[in-house]
């Protein structure tokens, strides 16, 4: 009788462990295949720029908030902050503001490697101060940008990981208002590089974030 039991008890164990590794593995096929908007794959971040020179200060800022389409593409939304001060031999000062909002792209052929593409359309508002109290002009112009480039990041294994990044982009559109841009003396324009260092924050990672995701991924 109580082998009877024993094997009752035992047959019981096996069936509930199996359904529950059947259940696991369909759950992760139905994640697998479902292609709908995944709210783990969201994230936040961004740019911060810092550049001293000789008689120049340059800061920047430049949040960011996208989403991982997979673990290939990261796409969203940018704004764009930075500030220029500049004061030459000759004593004049000049102090410019930059603003508006963008779009970017990231494409990851790699886990640490990426190119990117970003649109910003900036307001730029320029003052120029003259030495020994000649007053002030300013001017504000707009300007539309598209960088391309690429960059390294450090700690990203797929889609919802926290990582650091720096990239290196040039604006090839060269509007000659752009802030990414310098006046050559025949005339034309040549893109700067704009080298950017950020962090790439997920968001919504409890209970079914990128460790989890991580043990399936080892466990299969």
């Amino acid at each position: 009788m109580k082998k009877i039991i024993f094997a009752t008890l035992l047959l019981a164990a096996v069936t509930a462990a199996n359904a529950q590794y059947d259940k696991e593995d369909k759950d992760e096929k139905k994640d697998k295949k479902s292609g709908g908007f995944k709210k783990e794959n969201l994230f936040t971040g961004g740019d911060l720029t810092a550049s001293f020179y000789s008689g120049g200060t340059i800061l920047g800022l430049s949040p960011t908030f996208g989403y991982s389409l997979n673990k290939f593409i990261d796409a969203g939304a940018v704004i764009n902050f930075t500030y220029t001060g500049e004061t030459e031999y000759t004593g004049d000062k000049f102090r410019q503001y930059v603003y508006g909002p963008g779009a970017f792209a990231r494409i990851y052929p790699v886990n640490f490697l990426f190119a990117q593409g970003t649109y910003e359309h900036n307001f730029i508002s320029l003052t120029h101060k003259y030495p020994y109290g000649g007053g002030s002009t300013k001017s504000t112009v707009e300007a539309n940008s598209f960088l391309i480039g690429g960059g390294y990041c450090s700690g990203r294994e797929g889609v919802g990981d926290m990582f650091f990044y720096l990239s290196v982009m040039f604006d090839i559109v060269k509007d000659p208002n752009s802030p990414y841009t310098e006046q050559l003396q025949d005339g034309s324009y040549r893109a700067l590089p704009i080298i950017r260092a950020g962090l790439q924050i997920p968001l919504f990672q409890g209970g079914g974030g990128g460790k989890d995701r991580g043990y399936h991924r080892r466990r299969y």
